[in-house]
């Protein structure tokens, strides 16, 4: 038997994750078996020499959703997706997935007790979040096709047998990715002018645009922010106008043709006065290797594309403004990417075991 307590309940002290902080803005009652793996509360870092490549005096802050507990921003809609699934009695999830939504919804599924079937595209998923999703206990299925055909087949799943589906067209996801806005504002003191996030399937654009309407309907700050999304340029249908159908980058979490939320993140970015724009393969690495080399923050190549896309656009960007970019994933998730765009002469090998010869190629 599985037993699920709530920070309440558990008498602890401390950040009692999204679902009991944010209670009164989300679809939870004493009824809802509260899983919950203390998520959220990730923090607003600067990057001051981001904001000096944008210039006109702006603040550059990202935030950085790679330190909640499974290493993406997924733990944010899955902890609510999860628990209502189990309030209303399932006793198994399933998910398509390029490799974060598989980690979390196995990690919140085996919390709660529950089953985990996800199905992956077969060759296409970094190694780091494939090895989260078997460690938890998933069943991982790899088709020989691309997310979007697997989405296509676990929502065909869901409709004929007992098992729940957990993307982000399940409603809850997103009522739990709102949360991120919330903490934004709460850290800012109002919200930004500007939010860059990363896009895939367009969930995180609308979930985001939900928390900060909310929150601004609240009175908890009196501006909305503009929703700049971007998309890799080799998967990018929203900024095309048309589905891709072998969406290609090195941006795997967001190597998806055909938005789940397409609609949704569109009706986000108009709402807003925002834009889509797409980045290059190129552009995402040289933000990838800026963050982590110029300001110590090692993400996902994906989440890369909000910086990337801000560098990219700067010459839009107001002066003074404050501007938050979305980091969805940790680095760790994709090592092997980093390996293989670091510089060339950062790792030397066969190397004698001597202090000299260690100095010689430390230049000294």
């Amino acid at each position: 038997m599985t037993l699920t307590l709530s920070l309440k309940q558990s008498k602890l002290r401390g950040w009692p994750g999204l679902l009991e902080a944010y209670r009164s803005y989300l679809p939870v009652t004493e009824e809802t078996p509260v899983v919950t793996l203390q998520e959220g509360n990730t923090p607003l870092v600067p990057v001051p020499s981001i904001a000096h490549q944008v210039g006109r005096e702006v603040e550059v802050f990202v935030k950085s959703d790679g330190l909640n507990p499974t290493g993406s921003f997924k733990d944010r809609g899955m902890t609510l997706a999860i628990s209502k699934a189990k309030e209303a009695g399932a006793k198994a999830v399933i998910c398509a997935s390029t490799g974060n939504t598989s980690a979390s919804a196995a990690a919140y599924a085996r919390r709660a007790g529950m089953g985990a079937f996800v199905l992956i595209p077969d060759g296409y998923v970094a190694l780091g979040k494939l090895a989260q999703a078997l460690l938890y206990g998933a069943e991982v299925l790899a088709i020989k096709g691309n997310f979007d055909q697997a989405l296509e087949i676990v929502r065909d799943v869901a409709d004929k047998y007992p098992v729940t589906l957990v993307n982000s067209v399940n409603p809850y996801r997103l009522e739990g990715q709102k949360t991120g806005a919330f903490e934004v504002v709460d850290t800012l003191g109002d919200a930004p002018d500007w939010l860059c996030v990363p896009v895939g399937n367009g969930g995180n654009v609308t979930a985001y645009w939900m928390g900060f309407c909310q929150y601004h309907q609240a009175g908890k700050c009196d501006r909305l922010p503009k929703m700049m999304g971007f998309q890799a340029a080799g998967a990018a249908p929203i900024v095309k106008g048309h589905p891709i159908a072998t969406p290609e980058t090195v941006a795997s979490a967001i190597r998806i043709g055909n938005p789940a939320s397409w609609g949704k993140a569109v009706a986000a970015q108009q709402a807003s006065q925002g834009s889509f724009t797409a980045v290059s393969d190129k552009e995402i690495l040289e933000a990838y290797r800026l963050l982590a080399s110029n300001e110590g923050i090692f993400c996902e190549p994906a989440s890369a594309a909000s910086v990337a896309g801000l560098l990219k656009v700067k010459d839009q960007v107001p002066t003074g403004a404050k501007i938050v970019c979305v980091l969805t994933g940790h680095g760790l998730k994709d090592p092997d990417v980093a390996i293989k765009h670091s510089h060339n002469n950062q790792f030397q090998q066969g190397i004698e075991p001597t202090v000299d010869a260690v100095a010689a190629v430390m230049g000294f």
